[in-house]
């Protein structure tokens, strides 16, 4: 099971490819009553008939890529991400297959130069249907179905990106222990506002010319003056 994730993501990056597929090729051949328009048929594609298959493909090939580096709680929000994906994939196919005419109704109006849909099922005499809606259709039923898959396996997934992010902060925080911090008023200031106590750690005594360190010059010039006799 801890070896599924590389090939839940594969199979995820070729359904979205399937999809966006679909979307670039001819889903319906409509035919034209003679003298309705200059040609007597029109080839509606993907981008014509369902326009949202390129923005539901890319968010699906981004969720996956996603998954290589999510945890655990958020790969169950990507995956319900994805169901949602692929059942919108679905729904837009079938709704595209159920009323060819309505969906290429953009690609034959720009043809017959009429916009109403009643003018354009006057124009038209038939529909042919390809094998493409079909394929996004079955790239949508994937999609939700390896969605499921991911909400069930990715327990088992290991988790390097929280152990990675762990070790870095741990890195971090040595360096910034051992590193010597050079005092003056300001960093005083910050550490005291971060709840750190200033005196805690090793320290570098402030250079000429730091601020503080002006101050406590002449703190002590003075001092010496009112003592001198």
């Amino acid at each position: 099971m801890k070896r599924s994730r590389p090939i839940v993501v594969v199979a995820g990056l070729l359904v979205a490819g399937v999809i966006m597929l679909a979307w670039t090729q001819t889903w319906f051949t409509v035919h034209l009553h003679a003298g309705a328009a200059v040609t007597s048929r029109v080839e509606a594609d993907g981008a014509a008939v369902v326009p949202q298959y390129t923005a539901l493909a890319i968010a699906s090939l981004a969720l996956f890529l996603a998954m290589t580096i999510a945890g655990r709680v958020l790969r169950v929000v990507l995956a319900c991400v994805e169901v949602l994906l692929g059942i919108g994939v679905v729904v837009s196919g079938i709704t595209a297959l159920g009323d060819p005419v309505a969906a290429a109704k953009g690609a034959v109006g720009e043809v017959a130069g009429v916009s109403d849909l009643s003018a354009v099922r006057r124009v038209v005499s038939g529909v042919d249907v390809t094998l493409w809606p079909a394929i996004g259709i079955a790239g949508g039923v994937l999609a939700v179905l390896l969605g499921i898959v991911v909400i069930v396996v990715q327990r088992s997934w290991p988790g390097p990106s929280r152990k990675y992010g762990a070790a870095t902060a741990g890195a971090a925080a040595d360096a910034r222990a051992k590193a010597p911090v050079e005092r003056d008023a300001v960093v005083d200031w910050d550490d005291l506002s971060a709840g750190v106590d200033p005196t805690d750690g090793p320290t570098v005594e402030p250079t000429a010319g730091t601020v503080g360190s002006d101050g406590r010059r002449s703190t002590d010039d003075a001092g010496a003056e009112r003592g001198a006799p």
